[in-house]
């Protein structure tokens, strides 16, 4: 983008840092080189939630931006990979599926994998729907491969993966990039938020020690108390609890096992969830509950029971009201991460929403007379970007088959956003999915799988019928072996980090991949995740 001279020395203030912060001042100092000066107020008195450790592949569009090697990421945020997550105890007590990144299988005809399944489920022949996703296979045997897109006949041709990482380490690493591309970092806490009389825009920053701080756009990244969006500003809040009951959550790391799961697990407990993620030095855990229904001492205890090493700190509180902002840009200020709005970590797409409201601000970035168009088309793709994940999210505590508590009791139960409750009833019908716009980041195979994981009582298409019925079964059977056969042959997670920081050499795939069946090509698309 270049600056013309009614541009030149544009100020971008950012109040408050973290993850939020750092990845807007990293992305935006690295391309916007000419007439903008970059700024980034916080403090180190003031705390971060920093539990954001897990992403989705889309991060990778973020560190080819930014400039980020997958290897110095590694190395500088004790990453790990992350191919999927483990659901355990959502749909009944004692089962789990997995949510795998990528695609699912390979068509016959126009007729998707999930389609057979659904119709042949019962069969003794078939075993569980991961079996028919590569990263699911990979995931189950701890193990990691590299996407090969030179044959669509070879399950890795639709791997995808994303990333676990210290959150704390990443702000920090973002940090340092962001004040060598010449971002000022000013330490201090903000006390006052002082506006135009006449235009009401934010003016400056009043700190502690009276120092000010101006600026032409302030970025609020200041975490769920929304400083200068809410504080200031006085932009209200959609409040989703009706649908999303969780409103606390505990954080604690403990110390590592020697399995380095290439996947993020949660486990659904009587009144919320649990996720665990093994990065290279320790475990991040936390526990996701409703506070109407367990108080934070039992919470702390069910957590902490279930660790899988010793606590390496005492448990981190946070609360929150899930929903958003009913405007994520307000005059001059533009709400990003908790500022904006927080749903809850369930597909890890708190890191992600920072991202995507990143790339949008650089898309709709304005001139000193902030137009009113610019703003308004902010809003409408941040709502729709939201609801959108809200209803997803949604979707995961409304199909169980559990009401063994009155937490998934109300859950089962509860009436859900009428656009859900269509897609539901479109999927309980037939089997069928349809995506209705290109901007929706969860595609139909994150769907199917945590549709059918969830156990949606649905029927097959009815098209299905057009296959025999040995085809059918041997179709199914051909892609479950296939993806086997490739899976037992890639490394383990722990030896494929290792080669790839520079360790002693592992070796990261078979010189030999096992290839589809060419009973038809492939039709469908894979889970590609937009934003």
């Amino acid at each position: 983008m270049g600056a013309d001279t009614k541009q030149a020395d544009f100020t971008i203030t950012i109040a408050g840092g973290g993850t939020a912060g750092w990845m807007t001042a990293a992305l935006i100092s690295r391309l916007f080189t000419r007439g903008y000066k970059v700024r980034l107020v916080e403090s180190d008195a003031i705390g971060t939630i920093g539990v954001g450790e897990a992403t989705i592949p889309a991060i990778q569009i973020y560190n080819q931006m930014a400039g980020i090697e997958e290897a110095e990421l590694l190395r500088h945020t004790q990453a790990t990979y992350k191919l999927g997550i483990e659901f355990v105890n959502w749909r009944e007590i004692g089962h789990s599926y997995m949510h795998g990144f990528g695609g699912v299988g390979q068509d016959l005809l126009w007729l998707h994998t999930h389609q057979f399944f659904l119709k042949y489920k019962d069969s003794a022949r078939l075993g569980s729907f991961d079996d028919y996703a590569f990263n699911c296979a990979l995931a189950r045997r701890n193990r990691m491969a590299s996407p090969d897109k030179r044959n669509p006949a070879l399950p890795a041709y639709d791997l995808e993966y994303a990333y676990h990482f210290d959150a704390s380490l990443y702000a920090a690493f973002l940090r340092r990039r962001a004040e060598m591309q010449g971002v000022e970092r000013i330490e201090g806490r903000i006390v006052s938020v002082e506006q135009d009389g006449e235009s009401g825009h934010v003016t400056q920053l009043t700190l502690e020690d009276g120092r000010k701080v101006g600026g032409d756009l302030f970025i609020d990244c200041s975490g769920i108390r929304g400083l200068l969006i809410g504080g200031a500003l006085g932009v209200g809040y959609d409040d989703w609890s009706s649908w999303l009951p969780c409103d606390r959550a505990l954080a604690v790391p403990c110390e590592p096992v020697e399995d380095l799961t290439p996947y993020t697990r949660s486990t659904a407990h009587g009144a919320g969830w649990q996720w665990r993620i093994a990065l290279q030095h320790r475990i991040g855990n936390g526990i996701v509950y409703s506070s109407s229904q367990k108080s934070d001492d039992e919470a702390a205890d069910v957590l902490l029971a279930n660790l899988d090493g010793k606590p390496l700190k005492d448990p981190l509180p946070v609360r929150f009201t899930p929903g958003r902002r009913h405007k994520a840009w307000e005059k001059n200020v533009v709400a990003i991460g908790l500022s904006a709005g927080f749903l809850e970590p369930l597909e890890s797409t708190s890191i992600h929403l920072i991202q995507t409201a990143i790339f949008r601000l650089i898309a709709l970035f304005p001139r000193r007379t902030f137009d009113a168009a610019d703003i308004d088309e902010y809003n409408r793709q941040t709502a729709f970007e939201y609801e959108d994940v809200r209803d997803f999210l949604i979707a995961h505590y409304k199909v169980t088959k559990r009401e063994d508590t009155p937490f998934w009791a109300y859950c089962k139960h509860m009436d859900v956003p009428e656009p859900l409750a269509e897609r539901l009833a479109l999927f309980s019908s037939s089997g069928r999915f349809f995506q209705h716009v290109k901007a929706e980041l969860f595609r139909e195979e994150s769907w199917v799988q945590v549709l059918i994981g969830q156990g949606i009582d649905a029927r097959a298409d009815p098209m299905i019928d057009l296959i025999p019925e040995q085809q059918a079964l041997g179709h199914l059977k051909d892609i479950a072996e296939v993806i086997e056969d490739n899976a037992e042959r890639m490394a383990s997670h722990r030896d494929y980090i290792a080669a790839r920081i520079g360790k002693p050499p592992a070796k990261i795939s078979p010189a030999q991949p096992v290839a589809r069946s060419p009973t038809q090509p492939r039709v469908s698309s894979s889970a590609r995740f937009n934003f």
